[in-house]
């Protein structure tokens, strides 16, 4: 079903499946912006409206979900914004007319609390995969280091979101280097948000798409790509990938699918001599 998140790019649809918005002060997402100078009228406390959701992708490969949202029932007592949610994210799925067992894949950008937590859903005894009939693919190193003891912190979300996967047989991983997974589906390494941190491009006749995943969480991060934000585990590495990201979106002209952007969270980068611009699709 096309709807009014939806885009269409040759013969593939891509539609938005939202979780929840949020909004946090600038200086708060971006602390390395002192002195930076925003457009008029913001300044450190602005409110910068985020959203978190997933995109689904109706197309010849497959039917795929580029990440799943933050889940419902999990907890999480790092951050009152996702703990023990109650969220219409699978309803809004559903409405598309695309049910859990229609899914053939669900690809991951990365594994970070917001991005993988409707992998899996409380039966009444454990976490079981909510997708019964999809393959999960995420980066090794990325795997290697959310069930490593350096990710001992979050370890609830390894638990009850990544590990039932690996334990059912269906995860599968790419190597740190660009990968064609699926004919005409790439993933790209963009590390520093997160380790294994990748960005996926959906190659079609009318065009590319790009998922940056968390290489940006705000169009400021296009006009100011050396800002990093709050979350980057590497904020020089991440800025290294966002730079090579906005360079790849500019020249390919390609439309770039955001995982926190607020609005239609879609849009173009264009390369002018003052710097990147962004502009949303809608």
């Amino acid at each position: 079903m096309f709807t009014s998140d939806s885009y269409r790019l040759g013969n593939v649809v891509i539609t938005r499946i939202t979780e929840q918005l949020f909004s946090m002060p600038l200086a708060k997402l971006l602390p390395d912006a002192a002195g930076v100078r925003f457009p008029a009228g913001m300044n450190a406390q602005t409110p910068i409206e985020m959203s978190v959701h997933s995109w689904l992708i109706d197309s010849p490969q497959g039917r795929i979900l580029i990440d799943t949202a933050t889940g419902n029932g999990k907890n999480r007592p790092f951050s009152p914004l996702f703990h023990q949610l109650s969220s219409p994210w699978m309803e809004n799925l559903k409405q598309t007319g695309i049910q859990p067992d229609d899914i053939d894949y669900v690809l991951h950008t990365h594994l970070h609390t917001d991005h993988v937590g409707w992998n899996t859903l409380w039966d009444g005894e454990k976490w079981r995969p909510a997708f019964s009939n999809a393959t999960w693919v995420c980066s090794q190193s990325e795997l290697n280091f959310v069930s490593s003891p350096a990710a001992a912190a979050r370890k609830m979300v390894f638990d009850d979101s990544i590990l039932p996967i690996v334990e059912s047989g269906r995860l599968v991983t790419v190597p740190d280097s660009p990968t064609e997974f699926l004919p005409g589906i790439l993933f790209y390494p963009t590390p520093g948000h997160s380790v294994g941190h990748m960005s996926i491009a959906v190659e079609t006749e009318e065009g590319t798409a790009i998922f940056c995943g968390d290489l940006m969480h705000t169009p400021l991060q296009v006009s100011h790509n050396t800002l990093s934000s709050v979350f980057c585990k590497d904020s020089l590495q991440a800025n290294q990938s966002r730079k090579w990201f906005l360079n790849f979106a500019a020249e390919r002209q390609a439309t770039v699918f955001t995982s926190h952007f607020s609005a239609s969270s879609v849009g173009h980068v264009t390369a002018t001599e003052e710097g990147f611009v962004w502009k949303f699709e809608r």
